[in-house]
């Protein structure tokens, strides 16, 4: 199954079971992130795992560790007003890419939530976004 395929069918039992899913990513924390395209101005949902840090929802760019940043990155660097759902609650957010130490502190955070973000840095030589989503 391709990624996209298998986005699709996250997205499906998220919007069906208020946020939960089935397969690898049962029992995690996830939430949809829709941005607008960068370049089509098109809506695009991507499923993300997720950690909380006060009143902010803390998103990683991990792109399973590949050389480019995923393209939902891009699109919010250009149109930072994304759209979130967390279970049942959907609602507009204002995407901020995180500086240093936060960034690194947040993203050894992540790890203990979902310990596969510790090999996606081992995998790549850039340096994986941490990036912070605030209600608006």
């Amino acid at each position: 199954m391709d990624i996209q395929e298998m986005n699709k069918t996250i997205i499906e039992q998220f919007r069906a079971n208020d946020g939960q899913v089935e397969g690898q990513f049962a029992g995690a924390p996830l939430l949809l992130l829709t941005t607008t395209g960068a370049k089509t101005g098109l809506s695009r949902t991507n499923p993300l795992v997720y950690l909380t840090d006060n009143d902010r929802y803390v998103i990683i760019a991990s792109y399973a560790g590949a050389p480019t940043n995923p393209p939902w990155y891009y699109n919010l660097i250009a149109n930072p007003v994304v759209e979130v759902e967390v279970g049942s609650q959907r609602f507009k957010a204002r995407a901020e890419v995180l500086g240093e130490p936060e960034r690194s502190d947040l993203y050894q955070r992540a790890t203990s939530v979902m310990p596969a973000f510790s090999d996606y840095q081992k995998k790549t030589a850039r340096t994986i976004p941490v990036i912070a989503l605030r209600q608006e």
